[in-house]
């Protein structure tokens, strides 16, 4: 039988069925992809084989094959620096939601997700969420970050949740595919998901006023179908985005504005930092680049990701401001 992974808890996937019946299904031995090192051998969004076993008094299913995927998402695994897990895969779309200080969702944040989905051919679409919260510094700096991606040409959404703005045209961008939500904890992702299927009821909480952080609600990666003919995957918050098997040349190819430049450096492996006729660099001098993308450049450059994964909210925003004053 084949069928679609909608929930994954570790040790039971909760599989789908073609005729639309589900089934707790478990994995045979041990399972690899090749080529893949991660925590997860299966994810959510997953084509698979699974048989049935009705030897218990219930009936659950052994999986045994998974179809090839059309992309995957990934981050690096907190505990196991040299390992990643599959968030999802076979996605449409990613919707990364972003807040300004409820909690602040940094430059940083937003380009190694972006540097991430660009690698494993993931189109990420920005929603900026609870404009309804802005006003005064906050929505200039939100109208800023949008401005700054929107030259690149990633798509951008304004959305609240609570006056059901900009709901309607995300409605219509999920509508037959499947997409995520993703973004850290408190931007709102459940609250988003009940306003777009009311009758879901996903658990939310309010943020921790101390440090300005969501209180995770999500544990798992689970898919749900909704009633205007879309597939959504909610995930649990994420604090960091480690970067995942990237070489330091390959790293500007992930950011669309550097990868048109790329071929008027002078030298082919061009870092972008002190080396000479730099196209990259003569964009910045020009203000053709955005200062705050490539000081997420130079991070990522730098391999950072230890200290980005343990302190994310305070010293990253210091960064950004840094930067974007200059």
């Amino acid at each position: 039988m084949t069928g679609l992974v909608y929930k994954s808890t570790g040790s039971w996937y909760t599989v789908k069925s073609e005729e639309g019946v589900f089934m707790e299904c478990r994995i045979k031995g041990k399972f690899r992809i090749k080529g893949i090192k991660s925590t997860n051998p299966i994810a959510v969004g997953d084509l698979v084989d699974y048989e049935l076993d009705e030897t218990s008094d219930v009936t659950t299913g052994t999986i045994h094959h998974i179809h090839d995927r059309k992309n995957y998402i990934v981050r690096k695994s907190v505990n196991l620096s040299h390992q990643m897990h599959i968030i999802a895969s076979n996605l449409d779309y990613v919707f990364l939601l972003i807040t300004i200080d409820n909690p602040p969702t940094t430059f940083n944040f937003i380009d190694r997700f972006l540097v991430t989905a660009e690698a494993y051919g993931i189109t990420t679409i920005l929603v900026f969420n609870k404009i309804d919260t802005l006003e005064g510094a906050t929505l200039d700096e939100q109208l800023y970050m949008q401005h700054v991606y929107q030259e690149i040409g990633y798509q951008c959404l304004r959305v609240s949740s609570t006056e059901n703005k900009g709901v309607e045209e995300l409605k219509g961008l999920m509508k037959d595919k499947i997409t995520m939500f993703s973004g850290h904890s408190g931007v709102g992702k459940s609250t988003l998901v009940n306003a777009l299927e009311p009758s879901l009821h996903l658990k939310t909480k309010t943020i921790s006023e101390q440090s300005k952080q969501g209180q995770h609600t999500t544990t798992f990666a689970e898919m749900y179908d909704l009633s205007f003919g879309a597939k959504i995957i909610d995930t649990p918050g994420i604090k960091g985005f480690g970067i995942v098997d990237m070489e330091k040349e390959e790293i500007s190819g992930y950011f669309p504005e550097f990868f048109k430049l790329k071929d008027q450096c002078k030298f082919n492996n061009c870092l972008h930092k002190e080396e000479p006729h730099c196209a990259i660099k003569k964009a910045l001098d020009e203000d053709k680049i955005s200062w705050t993308r490539y000081n997420s450049y130079l991070k990522i450059l730098e391999g950072d990701d230890e200290h980005y994964r343990t302190d994310i909210y305070n010293d990253d925003r210091i960064a950004s401001d840094e930067t974007r004053n200059k």
